[in-house]
């Protein structure tokens, strides 16, 4: 039992940090209709802002990491305003396009200012431990989960209570009505930006927290985040947290006790293949995800 439970809170803290990466996704989808593809390059951006600020210029971390996180969000701003708003109207794999080149760009940016050496973050979590009922606790650990769902609740909030989250409601529900209802929805995909690319930031950096440190590898993390995209429903916030949390349980449930069944090289490996086979049976039962609305088409 000591064992399962270790393996359940592993898990869920991974997948509470594939949430936090989805949840970038959704808020530009939900407005755009458009997957962003530059989100794992401003994930690795926010990382190396907060990793400048922090060790470079010795600004204390959790200021380093606010600063960063506003950094992130004025570029993505400038990103929307300067890149893709010349692209409204245009087809949507353009668009997916330019988000690709997008990501090309600011890695390439991103190597050219830092460098491609794996660097230490110097975060306060490290890898402080304690036990908790037998359960090995990290303080990383901890630490995505809380981030995770600080983030989640603050953008509910946003969204339900502020002017700008009621217009970004509307714009995500029907672009039209909005239009008509003098929404200015141009601000909204601004703002969506914005938000998104600090999302990522407080995601790449509790990535790169602990052993792992910041290298521009750090952006791939992001397609590890579209199965829990997918599973969730690509427009439920709500839905890619729990997205990520159910993959993450499963992967970490079945790196702990798949080896011991399969022995050999399946058994090694077989826990990156086996979220991708529970996504594939919730989606032949689900097309929409766990949270997405159920629409039926005729062919």
């Amino acid at each position: 039992m000591t064992k399962l439970a270790q393996l359940l809170f592993s898990g869920v803290a991974v997948g509470s940090l594939y949430g936090l990466v989805a949840l970038g996704f959704v808020v530009i989808f939900r407005a755009s209709r458009v997957f962003n593809f530059a989100h794992g390059s401003l994930l690795l951006l926010g990382a190396y802002l907060t990793y400048g600020f922090h060790r470079q210029l010795g600004i204390p971390f959790f200021a380093a990491l606010g600063l960063a996180a506003l950094t992130a969000a004025v570029a993505g701003l400038a990103i929307e305003r300067l890149v893709l708003r010349r692209m409204v109207g245009q087809p949507v794999f353009a668009v997916i396009m330019i988000t690709i080149g997008l990501a090309v760009v600011i890695d390439a940016l991103v190597v050219w200012r830092w460098g491609a050496e794996r660097l230490s973050l110097g975060d306060p979590w490290g890898l402080t431990t304690f036990r908790w009922g037998g359960v090995r606790v990290a303080a990383l650990d901890l630490a995505r989960l809380v981030a995770t769902g600080t983030v989640l609740a603050a953008y509910w909030l946003f969204c339900r209570f502020s002017a700008l989250g009621v217009a970004m409601r509307a714009t995500a529900s029907d672009q039209e009505a909005a239009v008509a209802s003098g929404i200015d929805v141009r601000r909204v995909f601004a703002v969506c930006w914005a938000i998104a690319a600090a999302m990522a930031t407080v995601a790449g950096v509790l990535l790169a927290s602990g052993a792992r440190g910041v290298d521009p590898m750090l952006s791939s993390v992001a397609l590890g985040a579209f199965p829990a995209l997918v599973l969730g429903g690509v427009e439920s916030p709500p839905g890619a947290v729990v997205g990520g949390i159910v993959l993450g349980v499963v992967e970490v449930l079945a790196a702990g006790y798949l080896p011991g069944w399969l022995p050999g090289a399946l058994g090694a490996d077989a826990h990156t293949v086996v979220p991708y086979l529970v996504l594939l049976g919730v989606l032949m039962v689900r097309p929409s995800g766990l949270f997405g609305d159920h629409e039926q088409a005729r062919l």
